[in-house]
């Protein structure tokens, strides 16, 4: 019996836990659509998220691409089905390698730097400032935060997708003998706009998961260096989980048909 007292109390600890970030996600959707708004805090946000996190973005996705044509065609080689190196490369990207490393490249970099930056606001009691001044840390810290990232995460997922392209493109053309017309024209004949969609879509929802991971877990963090650091390792390895979770969700959402 005390086994399942153990089980029993993990189980509602965890079910618990979730709805606390269903609130919190709820409150803060709820602050998306309500005044004030702090504009010089969401531009900031946006430059965090967005322009600052291209260049890891765009280096993931190039060496992605071009590894995905080199096994794509190692393997097609096997069946002398080499021609489709393209086609596979820009479904792979598109579908699901884009938005996957981008989603998981932001939870590495703005996740934990949210998280860190909220938990330190906390334990340095910048919070309670802001409450003494009649703001609302929701309003302040989180809604910015995670607006910019549902906003700017499809535009990193596009040029993800385009430079991981590009770098299948490189390969196949300079390394596997590729005719570079005929691969462009073959990538751009394969996709459909649900293709992009789905990527775009995608994008959205982790930008969205992202942020409020982060947010969620520097709002809740403990007092102390110790609480800090929980809450940034604790932000990451939740937003990651969650956002390979809302992959499968979203890809059967899609293309379950």
């Amino acid at each position: 019996m005390r086994f399942l007292a153990v089980i029993g109390a993990l189980v509602l600890g965890r079910l618990a836990a979730l709805g606390r970030l269903m609130r919190f996600a709820g409150e803060t959707l709820s602050h998306l659509v309500r005044p004030p708004f702090y504009g010089r805090e969401i531009g900031f946000a946006l430059l965090n998220v967005g322009y600052f996190s291209l260049p890891v973005v765009g280096l993931t996705a190039l060496f992605t691409g071009g590894a995905l044509a080199l096994q794509i065609y190692a393997g097609g080689a096997r069946f002398s089905a080499e021609a489709v190196v393209p086609q596979i490369v820009a479904i792979g990207m598109v579908r699901e390698l884009g938005p996957v490393l981008v989603g998981l490249m932001i939870a590495a970099r703005v996740t934990s730097s949210i998280a860190a930056e909220i938990a330190t606001m906390k334990v340095t009691e910048q919070i309670d400032a802001l409450v003494t001044l009649s703001t609302n840390p929701m309003k302040y810290l989180t809604m910015p935060r995670v607006l910019a990232g549902t906003l700017v995460m499809p535009v990193l997922v596009g040029i993800g997708d385009v430079i991981g392209i590009f770098g299948g493109y490189l390969v196949a053309t300079r390394s596997l003998g590729f005719n570079g017309a005929t691969y462009l024209r073959n990538t751009v004949d394969f996709l459909e706009p649900l293709d992009i969609m789905s990527s775009l879509t995608k994008g959205a929802v982790f930008g969205f998961i992202a942020t409020l991971m982060g947010c969620y877990y520097g709002m809740r963090s403990d007092r102390g260096a110790m609480g800090v650091g929980r809450a940034t390792k604790g932000s990451v390895v939740a937003a990651a989980v969650v956002i390979l979770a809302a992959n499968f969700v979203l890809t059967e959402a899609f293309f379950s048909a």
